[in-house]
């Protein structure tokens, strides 16, 4: 890892606007309401490192990731990328913005196109980087199958001939495609079986090795994110509570959303168990969302004043390690 990030992101929102609905010919009074999906995230992704993004559905990892490689728009926030804003981009950074960072989807079955070959879906990518030629094409796009482990003869193959596992092989080729420099991993090995994750993780990792690649891993799953991370972020109702390195968060977790998270992990070995954590209360949503400390309404620590009136600031507690809780200590 370098001193300087690779990707900045500076107080970044995503918020979606939900019209009234229509019932029959009758329009339901009410006005439009905002989901913060992401609410003001600050984050620094180094060269070279992979930094896991974890929190419970519907906390708006997802969201966040495709913000980054300019899938969606930002509400507010920025973004940057080597230190230039993407939002001030010429047409010409631009298009070297989409070539340099990629995302790989959760979903196998549905990212790729049932009506195109490996062919056909390689080559898109291909083009893009200004490769026209047919032959040298079709040499690039075998070279590619080969290295994320598939066969020459898969090129004329459809998505539906190939298994779970495999169709995410393509997906990986086709962000390799572009020579990216930084990709979003959006939970990719969640849809697959247990064996073929493994195999899917191993690959990434000795793709971030060979082309000097920086991720943005995004999981539910915490053992996947303690073996593929350099530094963890967690996040919750679209913040982020605390990052710090991976290490030192499994083993000196602050926040208690992490403490919570980290406590429902399966141990064989009953020394290295945790005392369960189960979160009572109401599970606030992104449209209404708590005043003071979003997490209060589940905290299981005795809360102050504060955590009603103010919302913590994401602060650095030592070595990297940052939180935003009123009463971590």
């Amino acid at each position: 890892m370098t001193n300087d990030p690779l990707v900045q992101i500076e107080n970044l929102k995503k918020h979606f606007i939900s019209k009234p609905s229509i019932l029959g010919r009758t329009l339901l009074k009410r006005k439009n309401t905002v989901l913060k999906a992401v609410d003001g995230v600050d984050l620094d992704i180094y060269r070279g490192e992979t930094i896991g993004l974890v929190g419970e559905s519907g906390c708006g990892k997802t969201t966040l990731g495709r913000t980054v490689v300019n899938l969606y728009k930002p509400t507010a926030g920025k973004i940057r990328f080597k230190g230039i804003d993407t939002q001030e981009f010429t047409e010409e950074k631009a298009k070297e913005f989409r070539q340099a960072v990629q995302i790989i989807f959760q979903n196998p079955y549905s990212s790729l196109n049932p009506r195109k070959t490996v062919r056909d879906i390689l080559s898109v990518p291909l083009r893009l980087r200004g490769v026209t030629n047919e032959n040298e094409r079709e040499e690039k796009i075998k070279k590619l199958l080969d290295r994320v482990g598939l066969l020459p003869r898969h090129i004329n193959s459809y998505p539906h001939q190939f298994s779970g596992g495999q169709r995410q092989r393509i997906g990986i080729a086709r962000a390799l495609a572009l020579q990216p420099e930084f990709i979003v991993a959006d939970e990719p090995v969640s849809a697959l079986d247990v064996s073929v994750q493994a195999q899917i993780i191993n690959l990434l990792e000795e793709l971030q090795e060979e082309f000097n690649l920086t991720y943005l891993f995004i999981a539910h799953d915490l053992s996947v994110i303690h073996y593929v991370s350099d530094r963890v972020a967690v996040m919750y109702l679209g913040k982020i509570v605390e990052i710090s390195e991976t290490l030192e968060l499994f083993n000196n977790s602050l926040h208690p959303y992490t403490k919570a998270l980290l406590s429902a992990i399966p141990r064989v070995d009953k020394r290295r168990r945790r005392d369960r954590i189960i979160l009572e209360g109401n599970v606030p949503t992104p449209i209404d969302i708590p005043s003071g400390c979003r997490f209060k309404t589940r905290c299981f620590m005795k809360k102050g004043k504060i955590c009603d009136i103010e919302e913590p600031e994401l602060i650095d507690v030592g070595n990297g390690h940052r939180v935003a809780c009123h009463l971590y200590r």
